[in-house]
């Protein structure tokens, strides 16, 4: 692998914003790490060391940091669905679509659906010979929990043909549009008792935040001190005034999260972040220029899409194998415990490494092999498949490997969702944009690192 990654960055063009890559990596790391610091397990349950500790909510400012990820894929579907437009002029709206929706869900989905089928298998093992107890039993309903993200990904994927024509024609006004519909449904939420209405934010928010990514891609972030700021204000003042908690992550117990579904404080909060990393980018990329640096971030992007899907699996392991072996696990935010949280992370890291180490090779692009052209319905069949994809991933994030055996359910947009059917709709999308991707004539490339 090490000589690959040297020829990947030798290979780097001049033309490529390094400093984007290096934000893919630094937000998912910041993720990682936040979930395994804030796990606050006990031999009673699992809890949120945010929730025993409410004087470190404010770090939630600067540690949620999955904005960043949002913006940076906007900038990055942005170069790719238009680096597609330029190879393919003679090509098909529908056909580029599917080919571009094929590319994306294949680099998302390998890896997610490997991680799923394993987990799978072996939820199904433990519930037949009569485990799924305990801290077995929290593990199975947890380490599902970050595919949201995933799923959250793949509607932005989805989105970007036809958001990128809005902010081709609008620029500033198409990311005004959707910040105001999230405005919108916020009054209608909190104001006017709408009930179900605080769902439309997962589209909202997250895809202005998204749109901010086209704004960077055109270089129309040419004040990001004044976006920090704005972004800052504001949140603060909608947390100091309104009906929003501090914390920028789900509590537990609370009546009104930002995260789940986000609110206007969570977007103000993604304006603050997108506005201070644009402050960091030129002294970051006179780091990059560095040889070794650059090759640190390129191995790290050919394996953080694995390393986040395994670290909760990873972070858990440690703490059963301490219960097995009788360790002692203090409680949450004593002197012990704080004493304790170098060893549990570096152990958490190493067996993360291993199991990157046993999967990786599921994250790596696979070669484009394109069927013939002039494949009608291409479009509206890789769409069928992404909204299957989208909803299996987001119902198996929340419902889960628990009770497999037992018909157990969590409510999708009104509807009952088990996790044998979330893991069916995700294949079955994946099939269906496969199906359509193929069939277009159009090679979408192999984007690395």
């Amino acid at each position: 692998m090490g000589s690959s990654v040297r020829e990947l960055a030798g290979a780097t063009p001049a033309t490529r914003d390094r400093y984007v890559d290096l934000l893919r990596v630094a937000s998912l790391g910041a993720v990682v790490l936040g979930h395994w610091l804030m796990a606050a397990v006990t031999p009673d349950g699992v809890g949120n060391l945010l929730a025993v500790v409410p004087a470190l909510q404010p770090l939630t400012w600067l540690l949620q940091v999955m904005p960043v990820f949002f913006f940076v894929g906007g900038f990055s579907h942005a170069l790719s669905y238009r680096s597609l437009l330029r190879k393919h002029p003679e090509g098909t709206a529908d056909s580029v679509y599917s080919a571009f929706l094929r590319a994306r869900l294949q680099r998302l989905l390998r890896p997610t659906m490997v991680f799923v089928l394993v987990w799978g298998a072996a939820a199904l093992l433990v519930q037949l010979l009569g485990g799924g107890g305990g801290l077995t039993g929290v593990t199975l309903r947890m380490v599902t929990q970050p595919l949201w993200f995933i799923g959250i990904y793949l509607a932005m994927v989805a989105f970007t043909p036809p958001l990128l024509k809005l902010h081709e024609r609008y620029g500033w006004g198409a990311f005004a549009g959707l910040a105001g519909a999230a405005v919108a449904v916020d009054v209608l939420r909190f104001a006017a008792g709408v009930p179900y209405v605080e769902f439309l934010n997962f589209a909202f928010v997250w895809l202005a935040v998204h749109q901010l990514g086209f704004l960077r891609a055109d270089g129309r972030i040419r004040r990001p001190a004044l976006l920090a700021g704005a972004g800052l204000v504001t949140a603060g003042a909608l947390v100091a005034f309104g009906p929003y908690p501090l914390s920028m992550v789900g509590m537990p117990g609370e009546k009104v999260s930002n995260m789940a579904p986000p609110t206007l404080a969570l977007l103000a909060h993604g304006l603050w972040l997108v506005g201070a990393v644009e402050l960091l980018r030129a002294p970051a990329a006179r780091l990059l220029e560095r040889p070794r640096v650059w090759r640190t971030v390129v191995a790290a992007n050919g394996v953080a899409m694995t390393a986040f899907l395994w670290h909760l699996t990873a972070m858990f392991g440690v703490y059963g194998a301490m219960l097995a072996l009788d360790v002692e696990l203090p409680a949450p935010a004593s002197a012990a415990w704080w004493a304790q949280v170098p060893l549990r992370i570096a152990l958490a890291a190493a067996l993360t490494a291993a199991l990157v180490a046993a999967f990786r090779t599921f994250e790596r692009p696979v070669p484009a092999r394109p069927g013939a052209a002039g494949a009608t319905g291409a479009g509206p069949l890789a769409a069928l498949g992404a909204t299957l994809c989208l909803l299996g991933v987001l119902g198996l994030s929340m419902v889960g490997f628990g009770g497999l055996l037992d018909g157990r359910t969590a409510l999708l947009i009104a509807i009952p969702v088990s996790a044998p059917a979330a893991v069916a709709m995700t294949l079955g999308g994946w099939l269906l944009v496969e199906r359509a991707g193929r069939g277009t004539g159009v090679r979408a490339g192999i984007q690395r690192p």
